[in-house]
């Protein structure tokens, strides 16, 4: 049974799926090849995603190929409680509601996994930990499955290392159709998105601090750069320091940046990035957002701990004041903000990333004799085929290597 805010919202939550299912081709052609197909003909998936539009159509992609889909979040800011409603009238079971406290998120994440998966979809990690734990019961039947972020899959490495993964999984984040796309150019737009339409405030002319240079860092201090920003990096890798500043940002360490910025942007995957010791020397009307998985990058006990008074200034921003008189403003509580306070990423770019997960799926059905409890990568060849697709979806050709080409570039000689 599902449990979800209110199923009158369906509507509403229906034409956004329509909408962005117009804009997600790659996902549209795997739905075609499903029906026919039906990889997942008497399987049940459980899906622990951010519940938007673009989730809610990869759901609906993989109940074509014959699965039962129960779905839940992955953080309770990022549902959208007309896209449960939406699912639920479709015929599948929900449980999600927005902004859902932290017993009623577990409460869910374990009923979706009551249904006995075959395959999981994690984005995070929080269904594997479970179904290593209070929830192994579960796993009577389970064949595999995909994370989809950064984060859930640092927790699966350390699982493996552990000898405590318990099952296949399949690092969807690390694909190069996933990380090169959704975490540089979805991150980049969807964060400085919804930081702009919570504020409405200006990029240009401020100084916007990027805490991490991975891909998702690269992404929003590429885009922050564009929109005229002064941009500065902060690092714990040398290298990618390095090739920060060789991309012509400034590079400092946060203790330093913490009295440059107007806007904090967390993209790290770790915990306390910002502490207390950066708050106190933050300018009056600092802006701190966190594009990072969990809401840990920033301090938030440090940020009430400082404060003498706390204030909701408008939807999705807390004020903090300083004893000084300071205010310093937290977005979305410190989750996510392109999802939490924002539509997340656009939908053509995570047409890719869940194209990526349908057909990693698939794979896990078709080739589960052979796969050992470990972490896999994607295979090479699904990479390859969603980057076709989309070269297609866009009309561009590329050329293909002739035989003699392909020998000159598998022989020793020249």
């Amino acid at each position: 049974m599902s449990d979800i805010r209110d199923q009158k919202l369906a509507s509403n939550g229906e034409d956004k799926i329509q909408w962005v299912a117009s804009y997600m081709p790659l996902l549209n052609k795997i739905k075609e090849d499903f029906i026919h197909s039906r990889p997942f003909a008497g399987r049940r998936i459980a899906m622990s995603i951010h519940l938007e539009a673009k989730t809610a159509y990869l759901a609906i992609t993989l109940a074509a190929g014959g699965a039962e889909v129960f779905v839940t979040g992955s953080n309770p800011l990022s549902t959208q409680d007309d896209i449960a409603a939406a699912l639920v009238e479709r015929g599948f079971e929900v449980n999600a509601i927005h902004g859902a406290d932290e017993s009623c998120y577990q409460r869910h994440l374990k009923d979706t996994l009551s249904c006995h998966p075959h395959l999981i979809l994690d984005d995070g990690g929080d269904f594997v930990s479970l179904l290593s734990g209070e929830c192994a019961g579960c796993c009577d039947q389970l064949i595999g499955g995909c994370e989809e972020t950064t984060t859930g899959i640092i927790r699966l490495k350390a699982r493996e290392a552990e000898g405590t993964l318990n099952f296949p999984m399949i690092a969807v984040n690390d694909a190069d159709c996933k990380h090169l796309f959704d975490n540089r150019y979805g991150t980049g737009q969807s964060a400085l998105t919804a930081i702009m339409a919570v504020t409405n405030l200006s990029i240009a002319s401020r100084t916007v601090v990027v805490a991490g240079y991975g891909w998702c860092g690269k992404g929003v201090a590429m885009r922050a750069k564009g929109m005229g920003a002064r941009v500065i990096i902060t690092e714990v890798d040398p290298v990618k320091a390095i090739e920060a500043v060789m991309d012509g940002f400034e590079v400092m360490p946060m203790l330093q940046a913490a009295e440059e910025g107007d806007l904090f942007i967390t993209v790290t995957g770790c915990k306390d990035v910002i502490t207390a010791e950066h708050m106190q020397r933050m300018k009056d009307g600092a802006i701190l957002s966190n594009a990072g998985h969990f809401d840990c990058e920033v301090n938030k006990h440090d940020l009430k701990n400082l404060a003498c008074e706390i204030v909701e200034r408008k939807p999705s921003i807390t004020g903090y004041r300083m004893t000084d008189g300071r205010m310093i403003n937290l977005l979305a509580e410190g989750r996510l903000v392109n999802l939490a306070a924002g539509m997340g990423h656009p939908a053509e770019i995570m047409d890719m990333s869940f194209a990526i997960q349908a057909k990693s799926l698939a794979y896990l059905v078709e080739y589960q004799s052979q796969l050992a409890n470990k972490l896999y990568p994607v295979p090479k060849t699904i990479d390859d085929e969603i980057a076709r697709l989309k070269l297609a979806s866009l009309r561009v050709q590329i050329d293909t290597l002739t035989a003699e080409q392909e020998k000159y570039l598998h022989s020793s000689s020249c």
